[in-house]
């Protein structure tokens, strides 16, 4: 019943004229009827009528424009969507920038050591580039080799060094180190002789090691231009120093952007250094310890003849680099056969 009376007093203009028409309609089935009072009748009811769609026109106006602000509101969506799209974009741009600087490491001292030494835990592969390669000759070959025996399994070795042959880029080399070591350095000075023989060092003991495990796949490029840096890739990161040991480093790990660029960077630089045919070493054969003629011939069959200057003391002194050599960063020295 309230409902009823709810609506009758929202409708009470309709109402009143619906009740008007009946009672005219009445009136003029009878046998007299009154015409003024059914024109009144009508004028009244129309009226009525009236003033309800006015009403209903009043009611209406605020709908009709809220929903023509709600249509004008859907004509700008497309551009607010796409600057949220956009403001999304900066986001995760600033997302993966964040991620990724937060994957290069600086590191030094003796964080150096560790990281080399994580980057060699279980990896199959190892590409290098720098000048003469005295760490990987030293610990990273023979640890890595060492590894992959006890594993059984396959391991893929890069390096690119300078070239020993190239007596420009070794006297070039050899001054940056000198300009570089610290005042009052007691270790062996740097010269174009030493750095020759360093570089030879590197290719005897990768040849040495290649021969006593046949599922170590090496290649070596000899560059003719010198790096200031040195850059050191396992499966698990990438290791970028320079020549001081003690110096600050970056660690990048692997997955992140600038591993791959480091990845494509160092198999290009090798893809246009002169590569040395290791492959021909299986015809100059190593015994356990190398004597000084399976060296000079090694290194005939490689096309890499020592200059003749070098002597028999000087072959046997690349040998002892080759093979004991110091660990840079201070490190215990270990032959690894």
């Amino acid at each position: 019943m309230a409902r009823f009376a709810l609506w009758l007093l929202r409708n009470a203009d309709a109402a009143i004229a619906l009740v008007i028409a009946l009672v005219v309609a009445i009136f003029g089935l009878s046998d007299d009827p009154d015409p003024g009072l059914i024109a009144s009748a009508t004028l009244l009811v129309l009226g009525l009528l009236a003033a309800g769609i006015l009403r209903d026109r009043y009611r209406s106006a605020p709908v009709e424009e809220e929903i023509r602000g709600s249509l004008r509101s859907l004509e700008a969506l497309p551009e607010r969507l796409e600057r949220i799209d956009g403001f999304e974009r900066l986001v995760l741009r600033t997302r993966h920038a964040l991620d990724e600087s937060s994957a290069v490491q600086v590191i030094s001292g003796s964080e150096v050591a560790s990281a080399l030494a994580a980057a060699r835990q279980g990896t199959d592969r190892w590409i290098f580039k720098g000048g003469t390669g005295t760490y990987i000759r030293a610990v990273t070959l023979p640890g890595c080799v060492a590894d992959a025996k006890r594993e059984r399994r396959a391991l893929l070795f890069r390096l690119e060094i300078i070239d020993p042959s190239n007596e420009e880029v070794c006297d070039a080399y050899a001054r940056f180190r000198r300009a570089g070591a610290p005042a009052g350095e007691e270790h062996e000075p740097w010269t174009l002789e030493r750095t020759r023989k360093e570089s030879y060092a590197t290719i005897l003991a990768a040849c040495y090691h290649r021969d006593r495990y046949r599922l170590l796949d090496i290649d070596i490029g000899l560059s003719g231009t010198m790096t200031t840096f040195r850059w050191d890739l396992s499966s698990s990161c990438a290791v970028i120093t320079r020549e001081e040991p003690t110096g600050p480093a970056l660690r990048v790990d692997k997955g992140k952007f600038y591993y791959d660029w480091c990845y494509t960077e160092l198999l290009n630089s090798l893809d246009q250094a002169r590569r040395v045919p290791i492959e021909q070493a299986r015809a100059a054969r190593l015994s356990e310890e190398p004597t000084i003629e399976e060296i000079r011939r090694l290194f005939q069959v490689l096309d890499l003849p020592l200059p003749r200057s070098f002597g028999d003391r000087d072959v046997a002194d690349i040998a002892r680099r080759a093979l004991r050599a110091v660990d840079p960063y201070g490190g215990p020295s270990e032959r690894r056969p």
